[in-house]
């Protein structure tokens, strides 16, 4: 299924699902710390597994602790769907105890 491009309205009803994401630049922006740099490492490759697998793959950088990310998609020239998708995929690897709440 392509990519469908979201609408401001549509990506500021899914920023309140997403909490600490923004839009920076015209992309979906998140920055997490982690405990040192081998924590850091180790969830950017739980990351890129998943990117990898759904063919959608982040912009980020990481320097000791922090992990910076930005998400967008090219084929569509803004912020999609698959971009949230990623978003929710990679609170669940960066922030684990929000995942195992109820409802979410």
């Amino acid at each position: 299924m392509p990519a469908k491009k979201l609408s401001d309205a549509e990506i500021q009803a899914l920023l309140t699902k997403l909490p600490g994401w923004k839009i920076i630049g015209g992309k979906l922006h998140q920055e997490y710390k982690c405990k040192d740099f081998v924590a850091a490492f180790g969830n950017m490759t739980r990351v890129a597994l998943v990117a990898e697998a759904m063919n959608h793959h982040p912009e980020w950088c990481n320097v000791w602790n922090k992990v910076v990310i930005d998400l967008t998609t090219h084929s569509v020239k803004g912020i999609s769907d698959y971009d949230f998708v990623l978003a929710e995929k990679i609170d669940d690897i960066f922030v684990p105890v929000r995942a195992t709440l109820p409802g979410t």
